[in-house]
């Protein structure tokens, strides 16, 4: 008997160690937002808590966010460019109130807001045939389908009234649909700005989390760290917090540097910290673009070859979109400011300016509310 219960627990050991490793085990919901995060939001919310209150308020002020919204599509097929790119604003809409749907139902308890975010999803899982394959299809699927992952999430784990018949048809849509896009993003030799590599790898590792993919979440990880691409934290980043956008404009600079922090917020969700890699290089880069666009001069700038060879002209800094912030900067500030007990001077001095942080159909937003009291357990 000794060695049938001895069997049965070297078989059990190999089954959770499997390749040498345990399984890893997702938490639920746990992309952008775990539950404590929305037990402290309701929290916010119901004491009217300033300054997360006030972003509370933009956010359920915004059409996306009305459990009314009027969808826009659905559409058999959706693009940036090309032959279908009419699709582009009206569908970005409806996946953007998919998502704040969703976050509104969490906040609310409102079953209006889930019922919104689900018709949404569900209508586009019956509609949607194809992302043509054109110049902006990485771009499209890691935009919209992070938004798409993020709902879908959070309509997962709680008590939206989500029936598993729609389930399976929005997972279809997400597999079928979004993530081959994805996957052809990464076997392409490397060619964008690097923007694109952190928008795809955020909804990437999103659906990783939502799948329970460790594999999958495994090759995001390794992309953000090491992969041959301008969109990874050592070749989009510099040590002195220089992007390798910054010569390009600032919008896209902070375009990038957001999908970053989400990928950190995403991966520290599942008890990872990605936010440290590198000597902490992305509060670097949060501090660099702050610095500049809060119009300091003294903001160093060095010529580099980057990956693809083809974004190696600039020679100093630009000053397109200067002074013009995005709501990125409440992520990163919570983390390595709010929890880590870190400095970032020039960060601070962009949340005063632009608390409460608002709407960005390319980003969470709303960060003063979603992220602000963010808490992990």
């Amino acid at each position: 008997m000794f060695y049938s219960i001895r069997i049965f627990y070297l078989i059990m050991l190999s089954l959770l160690f499997f390749n040498g490793r345990a399984q890893k085990r997702f938490v639920h919901p746990g992309v952008l937002h775990s539950l404590a995060s929305f037990e402290t939001m309701r929290e916010v919310v119901q004491r009217k808590n300033v300054p997360g209150y006030s972003a509370y308020l933009l956010m359920a002020g915004h059409p996306c966010a009305s459990a009314f919204y009027q969808l826009r599509g659905p559409f058999e097929f959706i693009a940036r460019d090309g032959e279908f790119k009419y699709t582009k604003g009206e569908m970005e809409m409806d996946f953007s109130a998919a998502y704040l749907n969703a976050i509104m139902w969490m906040i609310t308890k409102d079953q209006a807001h889930a019922r919104k975010s689900i018709e949404i999803l569900e209508s586009y899982a019956d509609s949607l045939k194809g992302i043509p394959v054109s110049n902006d299809a990485a771009l499209l699927a890691g935009l919209e389908g992070s938004k798409i992952v993020n709902a879908i999430e959070i309509l997962s784990h709680s008590e939206s009234g989500l029936k598993k018949f729609q389930v399976d048809k929005i997972n279809k849509m997400i597999k079928c649909i979004f993530l081959p896009v994805c996957d052809r993003f990464y076997s392409s030799r490397a060619y964008t700005n690097g923007n694109w590599g952190a928008i795809v790898t955020r909804m990437y590792i999103g659906a990783a989390v939502y799948f329970d993919d460790e594999k999958m979440y495994r090759s995001a990880v390794e992309f953000y760290i090491n992969g041959n691409d301008n969109g990874t934290i050592k070749n989009y980043v510099s040590e002195n917090g220089q992007i390798q956008e910054s010569g390009r404009d600032q919008g896209h600079a902070q375009l990038g540097l957001g999908a970053m922090a989400s990928i950190c917020e995403i991966s520290w969700n599942q008890g990872q910290d990605l936010y440290k890699i590198f000597n902490n290089r992305l509060l670097n880069g949060f501090e660099y673009v702050a610095k500049y666009n809060l119009g300091e001069d003294h903001v160093p700038f060095v010529r580099w070859k980057d990956i693809t060879g083809k974004y190696s002209n600039w020679t100093e800094i630009s000053a397109i979109g200067r002074g013009k912030f995005i709501p990125i900067y409440e992520m990163v500030y919570n983390h390595y400011v709010g929890l880590k007990g870190l400095s970032m001077p020039f960060t601070r001095k962009v949340l005063e300016r632009t608390r409460p942080e608002g709407y960005d159909r390319d980003q969470p937003a709303f960060g003063t509310l979603l992220f602000k009291y963010a808490t992990y357990k």
